[in-house]
């Protein structure tokens, strides 16, 4: 999860969203359920592509590798020896990371939390999506609206998603958008997530 924003209230937030949902329109249509934030200058979003990794099994590092974006398999991570300052540095280098299905559970047993730490654990990739496509959502799936403050908002799921679900797109949105930031959270104003017509609920 981001280094800013605690899964405590995170868990809360989701509850209530999507309570107030159902109890809105119970049987209905699912709402659309986004992140909006307002920024403090209207600078802070980099412009630059993202620097993702690949942390992948042989398929999708042979993609990676033909699409020039830098890969590494399981030996690759196995030898930073889940040294504190290796990852560090590693964490460092990217904006962003990429894990295989097949690989993102043993990320923690083998690079330790340094990852989480730092706000960039992966987001998965499965078999079925395209790595370039993925990479492009990354850097595009963020909406702004030039106005006095920085508005941003970006749909996150349904509001008939199950809290998991729901629980890791919000992570994987706030990571994303925390890798595109020049100063962190000392950007941020209100963070929060609300339902198409429900109660915002404050995240930051």
């Amino acid at each position: 999860m981001s280094t800013f924003v605690s899964q405590e209230r995170l868990t809360q937030a989701i509850d209530a969203v999507v309570r107030e949902a159902g109890e809105r329109n119970p049987g209905g249509d699912p709402e659309k359920v986004e992140m909006q934030i307002v920024l403090k200058t209207p600078d802070v979003l980099d412009k630059r592509p993202l620097k993702v990794c690949v942390l992948g099994d042989q398929q999708h590092c042979e993609e990676a590798r033909g699409l020039d974006v830098p890969c590494m398999d399981v030996e690759a991570l196995e030898k930073l020896n889940k040294s504190c300052k290796l990852v560090k540095k590693l964490a460092k280098k990217y904006d962003a990371f990429l894990a295989s299905e097949s690989i993102i559970k043993q990320i923690p047993r083998l690079l330790g939390p340094g990852l989480n730490k730092a706000g960039k654990f992966p987001s998965p990739l499965s078999h079925q999506e395209s790595l370039s496509q993925k990479i492009e959502e990354m850097n595009a799936g963020v909406k702004c609206e030039p106005q006095r403050e920085l508005r941003v908002s970006l749909l996150v799921g349904r509001s008939d998603m199950d809290a998991d679900e729901l629980t890791r797109s919000m992570c994987e949105s706030v990571v994303n958008l925390q890798a595109l930031l020049k100063r962190e959270c000392r950007d941020v104003r209100p963070l929060q997530m609300q339902a198409q017509s429900g109660t915002p609920q404050r995240l930051y």
